[in-house]
């Protein structure tokens, strides 16, 4: 399965440079994360040993499981936090984490930021906005996020790099990734994280610059 792996990252490479390509876009401005949630060391060494350095967790508890070994073996890899943050693990999420994809509410932000002043450590944050409003997903409404980022601005002075969603898994994505797009460009943010392993090619073509995959890549989770 591993050394499936590092063949899937190639074919999924060669789909993000094809998407890119094909709507005028450098393949080099999108960053493909692999998503090794559920996955052992032994399975992503070798997707780090043919060169990839971007990988994503859901899961603090989880990533701290596996990661701390792996970045002594390779310290130039970037990890992202890709799913939901409670603020009692920001101080661990801030200390193993490079990039954090889901602030979606002002205690977040603010038990980051406290963090981020006693660590010394600024991960890169994007701002998650819950694009089809639904009730039992994470995500700060589009109406609020506004508000949000002039919070992690202005109060906290958190730099934020973008916005990241999660479509409803029953709705078109190009749909909730032309509105993201749209929605950072009048906030002023250049950085949009969206697009999985069923839809990373239509979010490159619609300006995503992270496209989260994994079982594209690593396969089916057990």
């Amino acid at each position: 399965m591993s050394d499936d792996a590092a063949t899937r990252l190639g074919e999924t490479e060669k789909r993000v440079a094809v998407a890119a390509k094909g709507v005028g876009r450098d393949p080099e401005e999108v960053t493909l994360i692999a998503v090794s949630k559920m996955f052992l060391p032994d399975d992503i060494r070798p997707v780090l040993a043919v060169g990839h350095r971007h990988f994503g967790e859901n899961r603090v508890q989880e990533a701290q499981g596996k990661w701390p070994v792996l970045k002594t073996e390779f310290p130039d890899l970037t990890l992202h936090l890709i799913g939901p943050l409670q603020s009692n693990k920001a101080r661990e999420a801030v200390a193993l984490f490079d990039v954090i994809h889901t602030i979606d509410r002002p205690k977040i932000a603010k038990a980051l930021a406290a963090e981020m002043d006693k660590q010394g450590r600024r991960p890169q944050l994007f701002i998650q906005v819950n694009t089809g409003e639904e009730a039992q997903k994470a995500g700060v409404l589009a109406a609020e996020t506004g508000a949000l980022l002039a919070l992690c601005r202005d109060e906290l002075g958190l730099a934020i790099a973008g916005l990241m969603c999660i479509p409803p898994v029953d709705e078109e994505p190009a749909i909730h990734f032309a509105f993201l797009a749209k929605l950072a460009q009048e906030l002023g943010l250049k950085g949009l994280s969206m697009g999985m392993s069923g839809d990373f090619d239509t979010a490159v073509e619609m300006g995503a610059t992270h496209v989260r995959v994994g079982s594209a890549i690593f396969g089916a989770r057990g």
